[in-house]
């Protein structure tokens, strides 16, 4: 079977990928998943590029209304996760529960298809070896996309491809101009779909949470400031804390129970080690015996060495090579050997 479900979000990569499956001789069918309204590349403007694009290439296209979905998974998880005084990371939880899962889904049950596309940066191998499908970094390292990707199973990589994988942008946009898609100069999106919406994220979270005024301390409590709501700060911040100091200030800590954030000079926001929970290993089986790896704390962050100690309950202990700063909590920690992505999961602090 060469149908082939391609996720198309109206930007130009998602239609260029369809447009390269598509004169490769798949049967092309577009699927937009309506995550929300107001602006931004998944919502209204989106559906509309998205619909034109399937109209250019003489395909079919389906809108699958995915907002009770996003709102539960993303936007509770989001709030949820601010109030309690972390820094969720929305999008590896958004491509394995709201994106690729349901994806998937769609395409067997209704459009009778067991392949889905999308236009992520990232490579998928199957290592005959092993028996796995392994998750790799894309050819253009600038647009790799990994990072947000290690959540995904087995199951989800053995569906998917990613026609973009082995390209680097320019020759994305030259695909596309190639092909005359209209969405081939379309500005790219340069942030996470909920604050393209909303214009920021603090006025997202204004939407969902009152601002609290409390204490700003240092470590040994002492009173420094005051701030506004602690789902506003995020370790490692220095800016925005309204406090004048003989050395640069950075959040340490947020003490969501006494509503206090934490202060310290920046050697008190540097970490030798941390844990993480819900780990999925994704391109091997979960080791038994720690392993040496290179870790990414953040998307744009330099993988640095680490050795991973697997523990019970999805969870590991990541030691750094040498003391890292700004560990945050609900980020995501992907941990890589070259370009194979080995795992991942949350930051627990």
């Amino acid at each position: 079977m060469n149908k082939v479900v391609v996720g198309l979000s109206g930007g130009v990569d998602s239609s260029t990928a369809a447009a390269i499956l598509h004169h490769q001789g798949y049967d092309v069918v577009g699927l937009t998943l309506w995550l929300m309204k107001g602006k931004g590349q998944c919502c209204s403007e989106g559906m509309v590029d998205a619909a034109y694009i399937c109209e250019q290439l003489g395909i079919p296209h389906y809108i699958e209304d995915m907002r009770d979905v996003f709102a539960t998974n993303i936007v509770d998880y989001l709030v949820s996760g601010y109030s309690q005084g972390i820094t969720p990371l929305p999008c590896s939880q958004c491509n394995k529960t709201v994106k690729f899962g349901p994806m998937v889904k769609y395409a067997q049950e209704k459009l009778n298809s067991d392949k889905i596309a999308t236009g992520h940066y990232a490579r998928i191998n199957y290592n005959s070896q092993t028996g796995r499908y392994e998750l790799l970094r894309a050819r253009d390292r600038h647009k790799d996309q990994s990072y947000f990707l290690y959540d995904l199973s087995q199951d989800l990589l053995a569906a998917t491809l990613f026609p973009l994988g082995e390209l680097e942008k320019s020759q994305t946009r030259q695909i596309a101009r190639k092909y005359g898609l209209k969405t081939a100069d379309k500005p790219e999106s340069q942030d996470l779909c909920l604050v393209e919406s909303n214009g920021s994220m603090r006025a997202f979270l204004d939407k969902y949470l009152a601002p609290k005024p409390g204490d700003i301390v240092d470590l040994a409590g002492n009173v420094l400031g005051q701030h506004d709501g602690i789902q506003y700060y995020t370790i490692g911040q220095r800016k925005g804390l309204g406090i004048a100091a003989a050395e640069p200030l950075y959040v340490i800590a947020i003490d969501a129970a006494n509503n206090r954030v934490v202060v310290g000079d920046r050697t008190k926001a540097t970490q030798p080690e941390c844990h993480v929970g819900r780990v999925n290993w994704v391109s091997i089986a979960a080791p038994q015996t720690p392993i040496s790896a290179a870790v990414q704390v953040r998307y744009r962050s330099t993988p640095v060495p680490v050795t991973v100690i697997p523990l019970e309950n999805h969870r590991v202990r990541i030691v750094f090579a040498e003391p890292q700063f700004s560990i945050t909590p609900g980020q995501a920690a992907v941990w890589y050997d070259g370009e194979k992505v080995l795992g991942g999961g949350i930051i627990e602090g």
